[in-house]
């Protein structure tokens, strides 16, 4: 065995140098061969997938909280200081009891009282930015008794604006008046007069223009230039003209605070052929700062004004504060204003009185609290109580009583002195209640009194009426249909007179009730028939001492309506 181990031990070693003898012998014979070397695997490289973002929202929190939303509803009610009644017994009222959405339109009607009717109406626009409206009217009623019961009222006016790409809104307007009256008001068994001598006709022109920024400027400005001027004169020799211009300008600081300031200038000059011309002049530089939220609305300011070269410092304060939302607002106010002395505004007041012979501005002081509110979307209210003062209050008395000696239209006391009361105080109560649904209905009312406790140097306050109340009614009973209704009722005014012995007296006027009733309704698309009745009670009362008005009187007509 070990013999055989040994023989194959020796054999297994030549085997193995033979071989790699062999191999050696291979790599000789090809030594230029190149070597390689392949590997084969089944691995294939891949990207790593990317995180992906969950765009699953999570669910809001829960939120019990009432929300609270906040309302700027204007209350739509008047607040005005008391101005003499400028009521003229002529006048009729016959408008008709709702307005047409048409802007283009011819109204046509006749009275009873020899009273034609005609107004007219145009609108022009581009549809943008520009337009212009032009309205004219004329009326005249004659009554059977007294004589010379007449009177005539026309007039037209265009006003046309503009809008320009930079948000300025130009103006301007322009009118024309013609009013005529007789001084029929005197004993027509004790004094004949021709009719050319009771003419009282006064012609008037205006011309307006101005410009305002729609929008704040990017400093938070707002300005509102305008100018006014004016022409008026009667059928004697008095001619008045008048000129006023106005810069209110507006300054936001945030959004609660705003600062006021502007510049008025209101010259008039009367003149008459037997008299100096009169100069009369205010300049007002009013100042202010207003505080607005949701609670709250104050202005505080002062108004220094020079009456013809005579300097005041004005208040100007008004608060109104929001106790229950827009439904009870406490109001207060010191506030004081010029109402201008000129002859065209006499004569709106009393359009029978003689040539004035002096022009005084008045100075009106209220100091005032009360209460406002609008409720239920329909309704609203106001109610204030105050003091008030005049300074320089003009008050109309017959002229008769103040007359000299002689004789002629003057001694007849149909036409009317002005007096003027250099400081008259009173307390005053002031009311409006209403209720308004859409174009549909709406029911208003208004109560004014003057409690008169002192007068410095007339006896009576002449031609101021203590109470007044007026109630309105505008109802569209059906799409076609519409109806109107006035009510007023006034205390009569003091006048003074002469007793037969010639002695003054002191009278006051009747308290009549005054109504009146319209109705319209749609006949064809273009054409609507209207039918107005005036003092429907026939009551015999003056509103101007000597001067009855017009009974119960009626009138109707067309309106042809030709918009496209």
């Amino acid at each position: 065995m070990r013999m055989q181990n040994k023989i194959y031990n020796k054999t297994s070693l030549l085997f193995g140098l033979g071989l790699l003898l062999c191999i050696t012998t291979v790599h000789a014979q090809d030594p230029l061969k190149k070597q390689t070397i392949e590997i084969t695997s089944s691995f294939k490289p891949e990207l790593k997938n990317a995180a992906r973002i969950n765009f699953v929202a999570a669910p809001p929190v829960p939120d019990s909280s009432k929300p609270k939303f906040s309302y700027n509803i204007p209350v739509t009610s008047l607040s005005l200081v008391y101005q003499p009644l400028a009521i003229s017994p002529l006048a009729l009222n016959i408008d008709s009891s709702d307005k047409w959405a048409a802007s283009n339109f011819v109204k046509l009607g006749y009275g009873n009282l020899q009273t034609p009717f005609a107004q007219a109406g145009l609108s022009f626009n581009n549809g943008t930015n520009a337009n212009l409206n032009i309205l004219a009217h004329y009326i005249s009623s004659k009554g059977k008794s007294p004589q010379y019961q007449e009177y005539t009222d026309a007039g037209a006016s265009a006003y046309g604006s503009m809008v320009t790409a930079a948000k300025q809104e130009l103006y301007g307007k322009v009118s024309f008046g013609n009013d005529k009256y007789y001084l029929y008001g005197y004993d027509h068994s004790a004094y004949q007069f021709d009719k050319g001598d009771l003419l009282q006709r006064f012609l008037s022109f205006d011309a307006n223009v101005g410009f305002r920024n729609t929008e704040p400027t990017e400093f938070g400005l707002k300005y509102h230039p305008d100018v006014k001027l004016s022409f008026f004169n009667d059928n004697h020799d008095g001619k008045e003209f008048n000129a006023v211009a106005d810069l209110p300008l507006e300054k936001a600081i945030g959004d609660a605070l705003s600062i006021k300031l502007g510049v008025n200038a209101d010259y008039t000059q009367y003149s008459r052929s037997t008299a100096p011309s009169i100069n009369n002049t205010i300049v007002t530089v009013p100042f202010a700062l207003q505080f607005k939220n949701e609670a709250v609305n104050i202005h505080g300011g002062v108004i220094p004004s020079w009456d013809n070269s005579t300097f005041k410092l004005m208040p100007d304060l008004l608060a109104d504060l929001k106790l229950g939302g827009e439904g009870l607002i406490v109001q207060l106010g010191w506030l004081m204003h010029y109402d201008k002395g000129s002859y065209r505004r006499f004569a709106s007041i009393n359009p029978y009185l003689a040539q004035p012979t002096q022009l005084l501005n008045t100075r009106v002081n209220e100091t005032f609290g009360g209460i406002k509110g609008t409720f239920m979307e329909r309704f609203f209210y106001n109610a204030k109580v105050g003091l008030v003062q005049f300074y320089n209050m003009p008050l109309f008395a017959n002229e008769n009583v103040t007359a000299g000696p002689g004789g002629g239209i003057a001694l007849a006391g149909n036409r009317f002195s002005i007096r003027n009361e250099e400081k008259l105080d009173a307390f005053q109560m002031h009311g409006e209640i209403g209720v308004v649904q859409a174009e549909d209905f709406s029911l208003t009312g208004r109560f004014n009194w003057l409690l008169f406790n002192k007068q410095k140097t007339e006896p009576q306050p002449w031609g101021i009426t203590p109470r007044e109340f007026s109630a309105a009614l505008r109802w569209r009973i059906l799409n076609d249909l519409w109806f109107k209704s006035d009510l007023f009722f006034f205390e009569g005014a003091k006048y003074e007179y002469l007793k037969d012995n010639g002695d003054r007296s002191v009278g006051t006027g009747r308290h009549p009730v005054d109504l009146s009733a319209g109705l319209e309704f749609r006949v064809t698309k273009q054409f609507n028939l209207w039918l107005q009745a005036n003092n429907v009670f026939n009551n015999k009362y003056q509103r101007w001492n000597q001067y009855d008005v017009y009974g119960f009187n009626m009138l109707g007509g067309i309106t042809f309506n030709f918009s496209k």
